[in-house]
């Protein structure tokens, strides 16, 4: 049964639905990503440069380590 079922999930993702599907997923995915990396520079800006240095934060990492907190190191 479960095989039966796969194999019909392998179908309907090669379809139209199934890209479209896939499509909005990665539209999903995309913004949350955007509203942590939002969020990471607006906290990180918001302190202090006293605050950053105790970090071994300048500011202008600030940019860099939010995309690294949205969408990790390696891309």
């Amino acid at each position: 049964m479960a095989v039966i079922a796969h194999a019909q999930n392998a179908a309907a993702a090669s379809g139209p639905r199934g890209r479209l599907m896939a499509a909005i997923q990665r539209m999903q995915e995309n913004r949350a990503r955007r509203a942590v990396y939002r969020q990471t520079v607006r906290e990180l800006n918001a302190l202090t440069t006293r605050d950053l240095d105790d970090l071994g934060i300048s500011r202008s990492m600030i940019t860099r380590l939010a995309h690294e907190a949205a969408w990790g190191s390696n891309r």
